[in-house]
């Protein structure tokens, strides 16, 4: 770990401390003997993990939930300018750190795996790091994701670092990897970047910070992903090639999935892990928190999933791997639209993704981080999808969701759970009431 980064670092607080990222960090500070406090909007499973670690939290944002001893602030990318904490903190001269600029002090430090891509880094990281700790290289890990452990940090001994590194607002060109991982390259975040070519701009500088002696694992032959590796001065390490399909035995649904275990793979191969022993360790890989995460079986025979699926290409792959799984089942998806913008600009792809499900449930959009637009709804969203889907509906409260699933649920159902809102929280609700014993 980067210890000039850490030098003297008594006590850290954290704003936004809930994300999944800025509690990854607060993890590694309270691992090390820091006094952690952090604040947040909501509580959450993530802040009470939290706490039970031995970190302080408080709920809404307050000056004085900064301490006055506080050596470092982190934090979240989405807190504005204006936030009262971050303010005193200015104000006192304490060092503050964005969650993206953290990354790339610890980055600097180590020798980094960096997991980009549009759609797959999380399940790409994590199946990355099962590999690698499987396999004892110890590394330190952070993902964008809860991992069986129930933890999103891995505290290593090596000087290996894997980390998720997320394109918005360009926060991955915080990181100097020695290796980078381009899943694939997609129209997300258009509301920053405005274009495709604007995402593929932020990827080829990221590709040029890749040293000569490290690599780039990726499909080039991807024509997203090809014009990015122009400038490119590491060597290309094709993920498409090797690892024959028929040698991987998943544990995990999904030719997106199958795609994510050979970049992982390719890696691992790159670092030295016998081929037969990082297949062997892959195909244990079960899955992360909310990534076709199976939350329990209802009285009527119905099972329940979550995932975390929030943009078309997502969601198409989502359920062609849930299709593949049940090709039997009716699948039934409760989606929550994720930001306006996203809605907006990607309408006319979310009403064709959904061809693989038998009914579709649209439920209110969710905010984050954007004000509401009047333009934009969930029943026009609705409205979209009837356009190629026969059975779908929109319903604006959770409760009657789960009213109306209990009602009419059948032993066949696979329903899921869909967005990266809080539309989790249904199926958390119908399998706590419902759900039998296994």
């Amino acid at each position: 770990m980067s210890e000039a980064f850490l030098h003297n670092i008594k006590v850290a607080h954290f704003i936004g401390v809930g994300g999944i990222g800025v509690s990854a960090l607060a993890r590694m500070m309270l691992l090390r003997g820091v006094s952690v406090t952090g604040s947040d909007r909501d509580r959450s499973l993530i802040t009470e993990s939290l706490e039970m670690a031995g970190a302080t939290i408080f709920i809404d944002h307050d000056r004085a939930h900064v301490p006055e001893a506080c050596d470092l602030v982190i934090y979240s990318p989405a807190v504005p300018e204006d936030n009262p904490e971050l303010r005193v903190a200015r104000e006192r001269g304490v060092q503050t750190l964005s969650y993206p600029e953290s990354l790339g002090m610890i980055s600097r430090g180590m020798r980094t795996i960096a997991v980009s891509g549009t759609h797959g880094k999380t399940t790409t990281t994590a199946m990355l790091a099962g590999v690698l700790v499987g396999a004892h290289l110890n590394p330190t890990v952070i993902v964008g994701s809860l991992l069986k452990s129930g933890s999103n940090f891995i505290s290593g001994t090596s000087d290996i670092f894997v980390v998720e590194a997320c394109e918005y607002k360009r926060s991955f060109l915080n990181l100097s990897p020695e290796i980078l991982v381009i899943t694939n390259i997609d129209n997300d975040h258009l509301d920053y970047y405005g274009t495709i070519e604007g995402v593929q701009k932020a990827f080829a500088e990221l590709v040029e910070k890749v040293p000569v002696t490290g690599a780039i694992v990726c499909d080039p032959s991807d024509p997203l992903v090809a014009p990015v590796l122009v400038k490119a001065v590491a060597r290309i390490a094709d993920y498409s090639l090797g690892n024959p399909t028929s040698k991987l035995k998943l544990s995990v649904p999904g030719e997106h999935n199958i795609k994510n275990a050979k970049a992982a793979l390719a890696v691992v191969r790159i670092l030295g892990v016998n081929e037969d022993e990082a297949i062997e360790l892959v195909a244990k890989f079960e899955g992360t928190w909310r990534r076709m995460e199976y939350k329990g079986k209802l009285l009527s025979g119905a099972l329940v999933y979550d995932d975390y699926a929030h943009h078309p290409t997502e969601i198409k792959a989502t359920l062609q791997g849930f299709r593949a799984k049940y090709p039997a089942g009716r699948i039934r998806v409760v989606f929550q639209p994720h930001l306006y913008s996203r809605t907006k600009l990607l309408l006319n792809e979310f009403a064709e993704s959904f061809s693989d499900a038998d009914e579709v449930i649209v439920v209110p959009i969710y905010a984050a981080r954007e004000k509401p637009d009047p333009e934009i709804t969930a029943e026009k969203l609705t409205q979209a999808i009837k356009a190629h889907h026969k059975k779908v509906s929109a319903i604006s409260e959770f409760s009657a969701v789960e009213s109306y699933i209990s009602t009419t649920t059948e032993k066949d159902d696979i329903i899921i759970t869909m967005g990266a809102g809080d539309v989790f929280k249904i199926g958390g609700r119908l399998t706590e009431s419902k759900k039998v014993l296994q």
